[in-house]
C-alpha cells in the first residue's frame, strides 16, 4: 500500500478527490471508522494504527479535516509503526470552532511529527483560519503550502488535480 487515506468527520463524498485519487493510485487504501457521524478520538486513532499494522510498507498518509487530527493525536500516541510521509489537506480547528460531536479532538497535539508531511490551507476554510494553520504546521515540522480560496476542500470542489504535485512530491 503506497498511501492510505485519513478521511475526515462524516468521510469521502464520491465525487470529491478523496474518492478519485485512489483510483489513481492502485493498491491504496483508506481507513474506514465505525462510525463516520460521531467520531470518537480514541475509535478513530485505533482504526488508523490497525490499518497501519496492516501495511506491508510504510504508507504515505492522505488526511483531510478531522482526519489530519487523527494522524496527529496518533503520532502523540502511538506513533511506532513507520508512516512515509502525509499530506494534511484543510485541518479541522476543533478548539477555536468545536461543534459538539469533534470536541473530543480537542486539544489539537503540538509536537514535531517523525515522518515528513505537508499542509495544504485554504486562504477561506470556515474550520481554519491561515493564523491557526500556520502555527500548527511550524509546530509539527511539516511544509506550509497555501491553496487559494477553496474553502474546506469537500465534496463540492471536485477531484483537486492541483494537489496531485504535493502528493506526488511525498511519493518521491
Amino acid at each position: 500500500m503506497a498511501l492510505l487515506f485519513v478521511d475526515g468527520w462524516f468521510g469521502p463524498e464520491p465525487v470529491d478527490w478523496q474518492s478519485v485519487w485512489p483510483a489513481k493510485h492502485p493498491g491504496s487504501a483508506r481507513v474506514v471508522q465505525d462510525d463516520w457521524d460521531k467520531p470518537v478520538r480514541e475509535d478513530w486513532v485505533a482504526r488508523l494504527d490497525e490499518s497501519l499494522a496492516a501495511a506491508a510498507s510504510p504508507p504515505v498518509l492522505v488526511a483531510h479535516s478531522l482526519g489530519v487530527l487523527t494522524v496527529v493525536h496518533w503520532a502523540a500516541s502511538r506513533a511506532a509503526r513507520p508512516v512515509r510521509g502525509a499530506l494534511f489537506v484543510a485541518a479541522a480547528d476543533v478548539e477555536t470552532n468545536p461543534e459538539a460531536e469533534i470536541r473530543d479532538f480537542a486539544p489539537i497535539p503540538r509536537l514535531r511529527l517523525p515522518f515528513p508531511s505537508i499542509v495544504a490551507a485554504s486562504a477561506n476554510d470556515r474550520w481554519m483560519t491561515p493564523e491557526r494553520v500556520a502555527s500548527f504546521a511550524e509546530s509539527w515540522g511539516a511544509r506550509l503550502v497555501e491553496i487559494g480560496e477553496v474553502g474546506h476542500l469537500t465534496g463540492a470542489y471536485g477531484p483537486w488535480p492541483e494537489g496531485e504535485p504535493l502528493l506526488a512530491e511525498l511519493l518521491g
